[in-house]
């Protein structure tokens, strides 16, 4: 059963960030410069929120071209969940599905150390799948 230290540690623990106070174009460039979906949001070394391009869809949608001058901290979810690096992707997928998120920030002892996605915690399951299936054909042909 793997657990996210090991995601974390295949992928690198580097977990973009941005302050509340800055501009959702900055922080737009900052995620298409990054090729991400989603930056941290933290503010005097704590998480506090998490912006990512659905907020700013949903804003634009609700607020027009006034949503490409604001800053992150008005669009940005405010209810982040999280993770620990010794949480089962098991536990990961059933609370990313429950929650409908995307992105899980990684807290050890109140420090960020990093986020992980839908994505790595997909190609991850699909991984441990692909082993077992490997390590049943060994067992069953006598390797």
């Amino acid at each position: 059963m793997t657990i996210v230290r090991y995601i974390l540690h295949a992928k690198g623990n580097t977990a973009l960030s941005v302050a509340p106070s800055v501009s959702v174009c900055e922080a737009l460039r900052e995620m298409i410069d990054n090729n991400v979906g989603s930056l941290l949001v933290v503010e005097s070394g704590k998480l506090v929120g998490l912006f990512t391009e659905r907020d700013f869809a949903r804003s634009v949608a609700f607020q027009g071209k006034s949503a490409v001058d604001g800053v992150v901290g008005d669009m940005m979810a405010e209810a982040v969940q999280s993770v620990s690096p010794n949480t089962t992707i098991e536990q990961c997928m059933a609370l990313m599905t429950d929650k409908r998120t995307r992105h899980l920030p990684v807290l050890e002892n109140d420090e960020l150390v990093g986020i992980i996605s839908i994505g790595d915690v997909v190609k991850n399951l699909i991984a441990d799948k692909d082993f077992m299936i490997e390590q049943m054909d060994k067992y069953i042909r006598g390797g």
